[in-house]
């Protein structure tokens, strides 16, 4: 007996002319030329940032050198400009000094210089018993002194008030005095002194004839001395004279 095996799916049209289907990766067919180019960069991209990577480290090191390099020669620069405002320093309290030696020599009234002055200026009818020198006025708080170069007061005999009158008009013009600050303090009629061996001879008494005792005051100038180099000169006050030079020479003292 034989037996028939009949597979009647077979005949279904789902199994009809089926494909065989096989695996695996079908290159594309028509212009690689776009696979190229991706192929291209994906390799280039790697080796670009590399490179730039490889570059901005070497720029940073490069720059940190700078960095440090500038930060040493600032610390040099900041050493030498503290060098340079010490020495300014220095130069300033030189100067300083400088200028107060030469403001000395520049307020210095020669006393040979001034007696001098007053002889030249006297008149023949005026006596001078004593001239003595005023020390400056005490200032008021945060003010200067009104005569810082100090003054003269002058005690004499004249002959008549109009011959103190004269007299003070000529040391009014005395460079070495403020005339402003020139003013008779005070004058009084007196007898004048008779000498012990006016009244030997007779025996008359003598009545002493009346002149007048006068005291006047005047500030020191507070004109410098480097610019009465003439009238110091002519008064034989060599010596100021020849230091004062000696500094405008230098420099000290400007001309």
């Amino acid at each position: 007996m034989y037996s028939l095996d009949i597979n009647f799916l077979k005949d279904r049209p789902i199994f009809q002319n089926k494909p065989n289907k096989r695996g695996g990766f079908k290159l594309p067919v028509g212009d690689l030329t776009p696979i190229y180019i991706g192929v291209a960069l994906g390799v280039c991209l790697p080796i670009f940032a590399a490179t730039g990577w490889w570059f901005l480290q070497a720029k940073n090191s490069e720059l940190e050198q700078n960095i440090a390099q500038l930060d040493g020669e600032n610390k040099k620069l900041d050493a030498e400009i503290g060098n340079i405002n010490k020495i300014r320093e220095d130069i300033a309290q030189v100067k300083a000094q400088t200028q107060s030696l030469v403001s000395v020599f520049d307020q210095i009234r020669p006393w040979s210089a001034m007696l001098q002055d007053l002889r030249d200026r006297i008149p023949a009818t005026v006596q001078i018993d004593n001239v003595k020198q005023i020390p400056p006025t005490p200032a008021a708080e945060g003010k200067p002194p009104n005569n810082p170069a100090g003054g003269i007061q002058i005690n004499g005999l004249a002959r008549s008030y109009n011959d103190v009158n004269d007299f003070l008009l000529t040391l009014q013009q005395s460079p070495f005095l403020k005339s402003s600050d020139s003013k008779i303090i005070s004058a009084n009629l007196v007898d004048a002194p008779i000498p012990p061996s006016a009244g030997t001879t007779t025996n008359v008494p003598i009545k002493p004839p009346q002149i007048v005792r006068y005291t006047i005051q005047s500030s020191l100038s507070d004109i410098p001395a480097s610019e009465l180099m003439r009238e110091l000169e002519q008064k034989g006050t060599v010596g100021l004279v020849t230091r004062i030079r000696s500094m405008q020479q230098i420099g000290v003292i400007t001309k």
